[in-house]
């Protein structure tokens, strides 16, 4: 399948899948939105008949207060008495409840209003029946009561509760209405929402069943190039690992080689310092002859003069320069032998407290630290499984780097922090020295390179085989710095270092 084909069909199944997300959130939310607005007007409705239901349980309790205070009076039963008296506690909580339960209707509001008024009057001419029965004045008593009952209290309280569960009955059939509407958009909603899933499922389905039949044929094609890759790559690592072992060979003798001659320079240029000491000895003694000097004193040599004695300085740097390039030319075959040594060396993994290991480290290194006036500051390391000698040297030259390169006059301060993240721990050392170049970031980590001032002895072999040896143990390595703003060299080791495949490449 062309990469075009593959794009848009990609792009349009990206696209189809985004449409059915929106689809399927608008549906959701317009689900949500119509469930409560049908459970809101369902409350509503409920609202309503509980009015009602109030309404006519104080008409209920009126009536009681008025039926059992007659019976009182006509049977003089303290039953009636006591149901009356029940009647009479029940009437004002439930005219409150009434009241509570109609706040949001002002109309409704205004007839609680005219209703209080009216059953406090029932109520007071309740008391003063009750007063003239308990008085003895019965004949008093039951005028009253027929005067209540033919007069306008009850009328105008069963008027004011006609309109209220009026205006009741009105606001039921509306929000009987509303709820009977909302709840069809919502069953609407929802079926259409249930279609529109089916049909993305559906479209999910064959969706997934195409993109499972590319992906199989994809994984096929991909384990045939992998066979095939794996099989070349096998090849090319025999020969890299070949190679590899043929350099370190060549390397080796021919530092081996070197060193040979290097000895035959070193012990002929000594020959040759004495043989200019004698030589210029006699020049001496030739030039006193022939002036007719004095001889010098039994055990001394004769001083040179004129052009003898530049002549003999002259000399004297010659083989000086000669001695110190050996010396060089020795430092540098000795570094290269080191280096072939150490990586024909096996690792083995083992597991270490960096912490302790560094602080080691920092111990060997005190004096020069004192001798710097640094401070190194060694924070909370992790545990790790990895190489401790190759650990050892990384963390000896970069320390003894950050201690060799600080700014002089200014109090040094060596910090060495780490972290951990996916299974890598993360080394920091960092320090307020001199800093580098950043053009120069890449060039330290050169063999025989260096960079900045050469005002410190070394032959830039130090970060070349801190950089091999991070590489050998599955890491990396870099350099964050400025000149004049210290420098960090961060690591990055395996946390479970398995020494089995670097090892094999080596």
């Amino acid at each position: 399948m062309a990469p075009e084909v593959r794009h848009r069909r990609a792009l349009g199944q990206i696209l189809l899948l985004s449409a059915g997300f929106l689809v399927l959130v608008a549906i959701s939310t317009a689900s949500v939105l119509l469930v409560n607005k049908a459970r809101e007007d369902s409350a509503w409705v409920v609202h309503t008949i509980e009015v009602e239901n109030q309404v006519n349980t104080l008409l209920l309790d009126v009536r009681r207060a008025e039926s059992n205070a007659r019976g009182y009076l006509l049977t003089r039963d303290d039953q009636f008495l006591t149901a009356h008296d029940e009647a009479v506690a029940a009437i004002r909580p439930d005219l409150d409840k009434l009241a509570s339960l109609v706040t949001d209707n002002p109309m409704q509001k205004g007839h609680i209003a005219k209703l209080r008024a009216e059953i406090e009057t029932r109520l007071s001419q309740f008391e003063r029946e009750k007063a003239l029965a308990a008085g003895g004045d019965d004949a008093a008593a039951t005028a009253l009561v027929r005067s209540a009952a033919s007069g306008n209290t009850n009328a105008n309280i069963g008027a004011v509760a006609d309109l209220m569960r009026a205006e009741e009955a009105q606001l039921f059939a509306q929000r009987s209405a509303n709820a009977d509407h909302s709840q069809s958009l919502a069953t609407l909603v929802t079926i259409t929402g249930s279609g529109l899933v089916v049909l993305l499922a559906c479209l999910s389905v064959v969706l997934v069943r195409r993109s499972t039949r590319a992906r199989d044929e994809a994984e096929a094609r991909l384990r045939e190039n992998y066979l095939n890759l794996e099989a070349t790559v096998d090849e090319r690592t025999a020969d890299l690992r070949e190679a590899n072992d043929e350099i370190q060979r060549f390397a080796y003798i021919v530092s081996h080689d070197l060193r040979s001659p290097l000895v035959n320079i070193m012990g002929f240029t000594s020959e040759l310092e004495e043989l200019r000491n004698d030589i210029f000895r006699r020049i001496a003694m030739l030039a006193r002859t022939a002036s007719a000097s004095p001889p010098p004193a039994e055990g001394t040599d004769p001083e040179l003069e004129g052009a003898d004695q530049q002549l003999s300085e002259d000399f004297s740097e010659a083989l000086g320069f000669i001695k110190s390039s050996i010396a060089k030319m020795d430092r540098l075959i000795t570094a290269i032998l080191n280096l072939t040594r150490e990586g024909r060396r096996e690792f083995v993994p083992t597991r270490m407290d960096t912490r302790e290991l560094i602080e080691a480290v920092v111990t060997t290194l005190a004096h020069q630290a004192a001798e710097a006036n640094a401070t190194i500051r060694i924070e909370p390391l992790p545990t790790i499984v990895s190489d401790r000698l190759a650990l050892e040297q990384i963390f000896s030259n970069l320390i003894d780097n950050a201690i060799k390169y600080l700014k002089p006059g200014v109090p040094g301060d060596i910090a060495i922090r780490a972290r951990t993240k996916l299974g890598f721990a993360i080394f920091e050392i960092a320090d307020n020295g001199r800093g580098i170049d950043p053009k120069d970031h890449q060039r330290i980590f050169d063999l025989f390179r260096r960079a900045g001032a050469q005002d410190r002895p070394g032959q830039g072999i130090g970060l070349a085989h801190v950089r091999a040896l991070v590489r050998r143990l599955g890491g990396t390595m870099s350099v964050a710095s400025e000149l004049g703003q210290g420098s960090t060299f961060t690591i990055t080791l395996p946390i479970n270092w398995n020494a089995s495949n670097r090892n094999s490449d080596r």
